[in-house]
């Protein structure tokens, strides 16, 4: 996988993620720790793409 496709594949993982992250506020009682969860994960994600866009 070359680095632009790795790159694509983290936007969608990100806008996946946010998907997520949204579908659980949405809920009566959200779960403190999946949200955490989410949040971190997408931070993750979007230092990694950060990454990759300044090397």
């Amino acid at each position: 996988m070359g680095e632009s496709e790795r790159i694509e594949f983290l936007k969608t993982k990100h806008e996946s993620l946010e998907t997520e992250l949204k579908d659980e506020k949405r809920k009566l009682q959200p779960d403190l720790a999946t949200l955490a969860d989410i949040k971190k994960r997408k931070l993750d994600v979007k230092d990694e793409m950060k990454r990759l866009t300044d090397a």
